[in-house]
């Protein structure tokens, strides 16, 4: 992918985590589940988008080894 996607994906983390956090709280408030037993979803959203951000991320290009090399 490009380096454009990889800062598009960056750009959207902190956001989609802070609103995950954000409904966890809201769910424990209206009582329908503690944030004792929701915790595990924000690891597994944390893990995702780390996820899509190293396969967004630009793939770096290495010398060529044999680059300079003189011929015998």
């Amino acid at each position: 992918m490009t380096t454009r996607a990889a800062l598009f994906v960056r750009a959207i983390r902190d956001p989609i985590l802070l609103i995950l956090i954000g409904v966890l709280f809201a769910v424990q408030q209206a009582g329908i589940l503690p944030v004792s037993r929701t915790w595990p979803l924000l690891l597994i959203v944390i893990g995702f988008l780390k996820l899509i951000e190293r396969l967004a991320a630009p793939r770096p290009s290495y010398p060529n080894p044999n680059w300079g090399a003189q011929s015998r």
